[in-house]
């Protein structure tokens, strides 16, 4: 009993440790975007709270000056990074230009998405809070007129009544109708514009949405222009107003705070002057939507490059095949294409996953007939809904990419383990399909880039010949695993493996690749079909020599057994 639970503490602090390995340099990025919002919502709101130019504006408005401000700084921040994940291009010279983004550690750049997501969680928290404080200050600005109002509270609100006065109170009456002076502010349009826009962005996003209407995610994003408009202009308004440097010298607060009564009289204490605070949002965000606008540009200068269509083949399974070409295409096995077919749509684009090889003359896809954007491309490339149109009558096409995937950091281990689940296997095609190159061009076993798994160190070079010259022989270098429940998903990409095993085969080069593939669901009819050609040599699904199995992977045993085949590698 106490081997059998000493085994799962150590299997725990195993996964623990590989868990803290590969996402660590997640889990710091982080935790280091929740430390500088925090660390810019205390200090504002410190500042806010003890400054000495906003101590009248915290007498009629309390501590929700120090709230509104502190969000906003935190809006701004999150705001100057909400687009830098979503720059592509940025991502891909990262990629492939930094050294300190080499090897396994590239592959958290392919997080960029999840960045973003958390970045708009942090726009849409200090969002609210800064529209609940300063409705509470709009509130507090109107009371402060009101009859009730008395000593410093009603001096300073009747300032800027007579000439050569600057007014602290925005709200110039008791009967002043609240929401109608906010709609007639610059401060309280863009506060509107922005408000709706955000709701508009965020609702649109979620996955409900996405799955029911892909479009209306894509055009209701673009609302982020609006946004960042409305955002870099919001503060022209200076609404929220302090004492001004001048009158503070001639001002003193600490004494003239007891003797506003003698404000108009005493020349020690004369009459404080207010003014807003110059904008700063367009600081913080003009860098990046630059960046973006660059992204945007580089976008548009590859739709106008021209893309052959090669060939076309409709699969039965509701798979479309794609084969281009376009000048100067270059990839890498996993990456991603953004398309466009402006006879469908001029401002939509798409990604999909490149399933050609690097080593081919021509890049594909495979499109699964899925939404509206899907059926429609599927319907431009048929003539009557089965064939395909000629050539000539083919819709145009444009292709924006390719763009990094985490497959692209497969051949820097030299044992990978590649799992996909249903279409998600298409980044695995070109992979599988470069894997058999790479074995043709070498006849060391698929060498490592830079020969040494990039450390380049010598010692380790001839640890690695070693390893392809010997252990390889009899252990595979790729694990593939497809866990997929409907049987025609099997289709095309059975055909590639055929032609894999096929040509591994007769090359006696089987070691290379171990395939494994799952079918999770299953009716009464293909159970006896299966039952009866079960001893047959091929497959009766897939046509291949490697059985299908069926239910789900025991992964436990899968690692155990992989962890036994390459006893050097296991740690």
């Amino acid at each position: 009993m106490k081997e059998r639970i000493c085994q799962q503490q150590e299997r725990k602090t195993v996964m623990m440790g590989c868990w803290m390995l590969n996402e660590s340099v997640s889990v710091i990025l982080a935790l280091s975007w929740l430390g500088v919002n925090l660390y810019l919502f205390i200090d504002t709101f410190r500042w806010y709270g003890e400054e000495e130019s906003f101590f009248y504006t915290r007498v009629i408005l309390g501590s929700t000056l120090a709230w509104a401000r502190a969000s906003a700084v935190c809006l701004n921040f999150n705001c100057m990074l909400i687009l830098l994940p979503i720059s592509r291009n940025l991502i891909s010279f990262i990629r492939g230009a930094s050294i300190c983004c080499r090897g396994p550690w590239r592959r958290h750049l392919d997080k960029n998405l999840k960045f973003h997501k958390l970045v708009a969680y942090g726009i849409a928290i200090n969002a609210t809070i800064h529209i609940a404080a300063h409705l509470c200050n709009l509130e507090r600005y109107h009371l402060s007129q009101s009859a009730e109002a008395e000593g410093l509270l009603a001096a300073l609100s009747k300032l800027g009544d007579t000439p050569n006065e600057s007014y602290i109170n925005p709200i110039r009456t008791s009967h002043t109708n609240t929401t109608t002076e906010l709609l007639s502010t610059i401060a309280g349009i863009t506060g509107l514009l922005i408000s709706v826009a955000l709701i508009l962005i965020m609702t649109s996003s979620t996955e409900f949405i996405r799955q029911i209407s892909y479009e209306l995610f894509w055009y209701t994003h673009h609302v982020f222009i609006i946004f960042f408009i409305s955002l870099s202009i919001h503060g022209a308004g200076r609404i929220v107003r302090g004492q001004t440097p001048e009158s503070l010298l001639l001002h003193n607060v600490t004494f003239c705070r007891d003797h506003y009564a003698e404000w108009q009289a005493a020349a020690q204490c004369p009459v404080p002057q207010f003014s807003g605070k110059e904008p700063s949002a367009w600081k913080w965000v003009l860098g990046p939507v630059v960046l973006y606008a660059c992204e945007r540009v580089i976008r548009f200068w590859r739709f106008q490059q021209e893309v052959v269509i090669t060939k076309v083949v409709s699969h039965p399974s509701g798979v479309l095949e794609l084969h281009m070409k376009k000048r100067n295409f270059k990839m890498a096995p996993g990456q991603y294409v953004l398309l466009q077919c402006p006879s469908i749509s001029s401002l939509e684009w798409h990604p999909f996953t490149l399933t050609s090889a690097p080593q081919e003359d021509f890049f594909s896809v495979h499109i699964r007939t899925a939404g509206d954007w899907t059926r429609a491309l599927r319907k431009a490339f048929e003539e009557d809904g089965q064939t395909i149109k000629e050539p000539r009558s083919l819709p145009r096409l444009a292709v924006d990419g390719p763009f990094g995937a985490a497959l692209t950091d497969v051949f820097h281990y030299p044992v990978s383990v590649c799992i996909a689940a249903g279409i998600g296997v298409t980044p695995f095609a070109a992979l599988l399909k470069s894997i058999w190159y790479k074995c043709c061009e070498s006849q060391t076993q698929l060498k490592l880039s830079k020969a040494d798994w990039w450390r380049g160190e010598r010692k380790n070079t001839d640890y690695w010949r070693r390893y392809f010259l010997v252990e390889t022989k009899t252990s595979p270098l790729v694990y593939f695993y497809w866990i997929c429940r409907d049987p025609s998903a099997f289709e095309w990409f059975a055909d590639l493996l055929l032609s894999l095993e096929t040509r591994m085969s007769e090359q006696g080069k089987t070691h290379l690749l171990s395939y494994h593939i799952f079918l999770t669901s299953w009716d009464e009819n293909q159970a006896i079909h299966i039952a009866l050609h079960w001893d047959e040599n091929t497959d009766v699904i897939t046509g291949l020599k490697q059985k299908t199995f069926y239910g789900r992977p025991n992964w436990n045993n899968e690692f155990r057994q992989i962890a036994y085949n390459h006893p050097s590698q296991a740690r």
